[in-house]
């Protein structure tokens, strides 16, 4: 579900700022963040501050310990992948449901998001910036507002994950390949196909991702 916009512009750019330290592993997992320190490093009052840390808390990316301690969730295996197996079941239902409902117009669509994903490839934030786009797209077409409701929130918790998979040329050309197939099947109606390759899609991410994650040795088993 989409987060509001704090109303204080002042915390928007910390909570920009500190996502940022988070999915970059600049403050890494199981890091605790203390408030005073933050705010004169990011040389920002306390109140901005608190306000940005409730925001990420509310999405995950920060955890409020019992001690009132904040700290960086750590890298569950077995929540990771649990993650990325709901997010491959929305994305197949996806899949399949914008193979009735896509026009002419939503296909011609979806091919220059292709085309922008293909001339980026070569480039990690470029890259993820299409493939997130193509894969909301589909959500849009398929108009399921249920489905886009739990897509939207686990979207926002991939987020996390996804720079581990995209600084691979190799899974960026890849995730292409599997971007164009995916166009092709929903453009010629084959739900099937469309369902199929969305899911394998998602859990091919996944296995990349875990590798990645385990292989710079910040899960937690």
């Amino acid at each position: 579900m989409a987060h509001q916009q704090p109303r204080n512009t002042g915390a928007h750019v910390v909570y920009s700022e500190l996502k940022r330290r988070i999915l970059s592993l600049e403050l890494k997992p199981g890091e605790r963040v203390y408030e005073p320190a933050m705010a004169t490093a990011l040389q920002v009052s306390r109140t901005p501050l608190r306000e940005a840390i409730r925001r990420l808390i509310s999405e995950s990316l920060l955890e409020q310990q019992a001690t009132g301690g904040v700290v960086v969730p750590a890298l569950d295996e077995t929540a990771i992948a649990e993650l990325y197996d709901v997010r491959a079941a929305l994305e197949s239902l996806m899949a399949r449901e914008a193979c009735a409902k896509a026009t002419a117009d939503d296909i011609e669509k979806l091919q220059g998001i292709l085309e922008r994903n293909a001339a980026m490839v070569g480039f990690a934030d470029e890259a993820m910036k299409y493939g997130v786009t193509l894969h909301a797209t589909i959500a849009g077409i398929a108009g399921n507002s249920w489905a886009q409701r739990f897509h939207d929130q686990i979207s926002s918790q991939v987020e996390r994950y996804r720079h581990f998979t995209n600084n691979s040329g190799e899974r960026r050309e890849q995730a292409l390949a599997d971007h164009r197939v995916l166009v092709e099947a929903i453009a010629s109606k084959e739900p099937d196909k469309a369902a199929k390759i969305a899911f394998e899609h998602v859990i091919a991410a996944r296995d990349e991702t875990m590798r990645a994650i385990s292989g710079a040795g910040l899960v937690v088993e």
